[in-house]
C-alpha cells in the first residue's frame, strides 16, 4: 500500500487544515509574545503540514527516502523543542543539544548511506523526542521547576503518544524491522493518516487552551 485511499487523503487534508490553524494561532501568540519557543512550534506544524501534502500527492513510498526522513524528524524536533523551551527552562540548553545532534545525526546517516548509524539515531532520537512531547504537557503543573500551563494542556500529551506510536513506527520501518513485530508496513500506512489526524487534533485542543489562558 503506497499510495492513499480517498479516506486517507480526507484525513491528511484535514490534518494540513489543522496543523494551518495551529500556526495561524501561533503567529498570532508570537505578534504579542515574542518568545522563540513559538517559532519551534510554527516549525514543527509547518512541516506537519508540507509532509500531509507530499503523502497525498506522492505517496506512502517517500517516507523511506533520506530527504523526507529527515525532514519529517522537524515534526517531533520542533514541538519538543517548543516545550522544553517553554516550560522547561532548567533542562531546555542539554535537551536542545540532544535535540540538534540527534537531527544531524538521522540527516548525515540518512544521506551518506551509513546504516548502522542511522538504525540506532532513529528510533533513539524519535523515542525521546515522543516522550518529551507526552510526559512534559502532564507533569508541567507537578514540577516545581516548570512553568505552569493551562487546564486541558494534557491534550497536547495524548498527541504526543500518538506522534510517538506513529514515529516509533516508522523509525523501525526505516531500519526493516517492525516495531514489536507487530507494526508491519502494511499496518502501519493503514493506520498513519488516522494517527496524523487524531494526533493534530489532540495537539489543537491542548495547545489553544494555553494560548487563550
Amino acid at each position: 500500500m503506497n499510495h492513499p485511499n480517498v479516506l486517507d487523503i480526507i484525513l491528511l487534508l484535514a490534518t494540513g487544515l489543522g496543523a494551518v490553524y495551529l500556526i495561524w494561532r501561533f503567529w498570532q501568540r508570537w505578534s504579542w509574545e515574542k518568545e522563540v519557543y513559538v517559532w519551534y512550534y510554527i516549525m514543527g506544524f509547518a512541516v506537519l503540514f508540507v509532509s500531509g501534502v507530499l503523502l497525498i500527492f506522492m505517496g506512502y513510498g517517500i517516507l523511506g527516502t533520506p530527504f523526507v526522513l529527515t525532514v519529517a524528524s522537524l515534526i517531533p524536533l520542533g514541538i519538543s523543542m517548543g516545550i522544553a523551551e517553554q516550560y522547561y527552562p532548567d533542562w531546555k540548553k542539554p535537551f536542545k543539544w540532544f535535540a540538534t545532534i540527534g537531527f544531524l545525526a538521522i540527516a548525515v546517516s540518512s544521506f551518506a548511506g551509513w546504516e548502522l548509524v542511522r538504525k540506532i539515531s532513529v528510533p533513539l532520537f524519535h523515542g525521546v523526542a515522543g516522550l518529551v512531547i507526552f510526559l512534559g504537557p502532564f507533569f508541567v503543573n507537578r514540577f516545581k521547576q516548570a512553568k505552569k500551563a493551562a487546564k486541558g494542556f494534557e491534550w497536547v500529551g495524548v498527541g504526543g503518544a500518538l506522534i510517538g506510536i506513529g514515529g516509533i513506527a516508522l523509525a523501525f520501518l526505516s531500519v526493516d524491522k517492525p516495531l514489536l513485530g507487530i507494526f508491519t508496513a502494511d499496518l502501519v500506512f493503514n493506520i498513519l493518516s488516522a494517527l496524523l489526524f487524531l494526533m493534530t487534533a489532540a495537539f489543537a485542543w491542548g495547545f489553544v487552551r494555553d494560548i487563550e489562558n
